[in-house]
């Protein structure tokens, strides 16, 4: 294992910061968070392109690389109050799901057996199985819960033949014991899959799926209020899951299954950065970002702020801010 370069496109990092060996865990170790790039499609089921999503979001930035982020809210630095490094993209050959799979869980577990923090650049949701496996396999199967933001459940069985694609990660990840079911919250889902008898499955195993039309009448801070008292409840930390179609297609174009009716940027913003901010993240992958369907890269730069959310959040979670996430800028640190 090694630090990788970028496998399509430029090699550079996520808003410059150092790159990382995944052999030298003394650096891996001495670091809050670790950025790894997954570029892999195999899993799609409609439009493909998420194999550009890693460098579409390491790269779309207007500030340069200054190596400063302070957060207006926050008012914390990601890029200062906490050691960011990146070990660049696994090599995911297209067509090789078991080997791309195996690279990336073995990458990530490097990453979170030393204690830090993986954030995963997606790639199709297919990843989610690895990346949440990984983390799983350093915490113990069964105490990890997960936050999934997603327009779908991903709970399917078999699709085109296949019990590996990007409609079925959650799925796996229950089966396999890595995940429980009791503990797997979902928000956002909207649409028309799956069917009765996923449905049907998902509440033999009590998952807790969000739909749309709930946080509309609810409210997306009651629901999440609701998620987090589940999330907590004998688990031990939380891998957050956000694939970019949970928002608007009017906020996110650039993805493979696009579906009306979703969250805005801002509520998606500020709903990661309060679960960075309030519990124990464990890892964190940001998905389905196609850069060929994106324009003017308005997914790419959501998905790269979404980043920065979830970095800022765990940045004042490290230095002890106490924020009320609807309340006025804090005054100073």
């Amino acid at each position: 294992m090694t630090r990788y370069g970028q496998q399509f496109g430029p090699d550079f990092t996520f808003l410059g910061v150092d790159p990382v060996d995944l052999e030298d865990t003394e650096a891996l170790a001495a670091a809050d968070v670790v950025i790894v790039g997954a570029p892999w499609d195999g899993g799609t089921s409609h439009r493909p392109g998420t194999r550009f999503g890693p460098q579409a979001i390491r790269g779309t930035d207007y500030l340069g690389h200054d190596g400063s982020r302070p957060h207006l809210a926050l008012r914390v630095d990601a890029m200062q109050d906490l050691r960011v490094v990146d070990a660049g993209d696994v090599e995911m050959p297209p067509g090789e799901q078991e080997r791309s799979r195996q690279a990336l869980e073995d990458a990530v577990y490097a990453v979170a057996s030393q204690g830090t923090v993986p954030l995963v650049l997606g790639g199709d949701h297919s990843i989610t199985l690895p990346d949440a496996t990984a983390v799983a396999r350093h915490l113990g199967f069964g105490r990890v819960s997960m936050i999934h933001f997603d327009a779908h459940a991903d709970t399917g069985h078999i699709e085109f033949g296949s019990l590996y694609g990007h409609g079925q990660p959650m799925r796996r990840l229950i089966e396999s014991g890595a995940l429980r079911g009791d503990r797997f919250l979902q928000v956002g889902l909207r649409g028309y899959w799956p069917g009765p008898e996923t449905l049907d499955w998902m509440a033999s195993q009590s998952m807790r799926s969000f739909e749309m039309t709930e946080i509309v009448a609810r409210g997306l801070g009651a629901c999440l209020d609701e998620a987090f008292e589940i999330a907590l409840d004998d688990c031990d930390a939380v891998f957050l899951s956000v694939d970019i179609d949970v928002c608007d297609p009017g906020h996110a174009p650039g993805t493979g299954t696009p579906e009306p009716g979703g969250l805005s940027s801002r509520e998606l913003l500020d709903a990661v950065r309060r679960i960075c901010l309030e519990l124990p993240v464990a890892g964190i992958d940001v998905v389905e970002v196609s850069p060929p369907y994106d324009h003017a890269d308005i997914t790419a730069a959501l998905a790269n702020r979404v980043c920065l959310e979830a970095l800022s959040g765990i940045a004042a979670r490290k230095v002890g801010l106490d924020h009320d996430p609807a309340g006025p800028l804090l005054e100073g640190r």
